[in-house]
């Protein structure tokens, strides 16, 4: 498996820390379609790569490998 690389000097901020807890709950209830909503600008793309690089580092797999 490749390993993913988060290089960021950015933090998480506002909602997404709660965001990226909420989705990691879903996916282990069996929720495996989920829609992380949000305007321009507001760090979707940043909080999907930080729930990737959180799920390799406690899950030891990655969250864009496939859940059967």
């Amino acid at each position: 498996m490749l390993k993913f690389k988060l290089k960021s000097e950015c933090t998480l901020i506002g909602d997404q820390p709660q965001a990226i807890k909420k989705i990691m709950a879903n996916l282990r209830s069996g929720l495996h379609d989920q829609i992380l909503l949000g305007v321009t600008g507001s760090g979707k793309t940043f909080t999907m790569a930080n729930f990737n690089y959180f799920t390799q580092q406690n899950l030891s797999r990655s969250a864009l490998s496939r859940i059967s």
